[in-house]
């Protein structure tokens, strides 16, 4: 990183540290992993003028997670942000604007290549976080260049649709039904239910 980066990768960092609560190793790699991808997609403000043109997917829901969404300003509840329970660390960023989409995924052996950067340091999680801000992009992470389609139904705006599930009456929108035997059923009546109600 270069010296302006390296001052708001600082500025980033301390801002995504008071909105998950905790500095941590996941928190540098969210923040470092946020700047390469809006880089790589031409967005420059996407708390400001640029907030129209980006999503980003995420792929796990750890502490790396909450600093995307500091780092972007995208959140699941502004559907400015998708989630696929992949367990991976990785998030694709997309420029809605031109269509650019790449996928930055958080290399395992970033771990192992921490005693590189901060030898010095014996323990493990305070190496890593030392390491992890100053380590070079292409050995932190892998990048993609991907191809992507955000459906409309993902979109922010108002919902494009809102059906009642034949079998329990509640209301599911944008696309989230399931077409059975000629009847709407909500995943949950589909047998997707991650509840048990007693």
């Amino acid at each position: 990183m270069d010296i302006d980066q390296n001052k708001d990768f600082e500025k980033l960092l301390d801002e995504s540290v008071k909105f998950h609560g905790h500095l941590c190793p996941g928190q540098v790699i969210g923040v470092r992993l946020s700047m390469l991808g809006l880089q790589l997609v031409g967005i420059a403000d996407p708390k400001g003028v640029d907030r129209k043109k980006l999503y980003v997917i995420v792929e796990i829901d750890r502490c790396a997670t909450d600093a995307i969404q500091s780092v972007t300003g995208c959140r699941l509840g502004k559907r400015t942000m998708g989630f696929k329970d992949f367990g991976i660390m990785a998030a694709t960023f997309v420029n809605l604007e031109t269509s650019d989409s790449v996928r930055v995924v958080a290399r395992e052996e970033a771990r192992s290549l921490a005693v590189k950067y901060a030898g010095h340091i014996l323990d493990k999680r305070a190496q890593q976080l030392e390491a992890y801000r100053t380590m070079p992009d292409d050995e932190l992470f892998a990048v993609y260049r991907v191809e992507i389609n955000v459906a409309q139904s993902d979109l922010p705006g108002k919902p494009v649709s809102r059906v009642a599930c034949d079998r329990c009456g509640e209301w599911v929108q944008d696309g989230r039904e399931l077409k059975v035997d000629d009847t709407t059923v909500c995943r949950s009546c589909h047998g997707q239910r991650y509840y048990r109600i007693i």
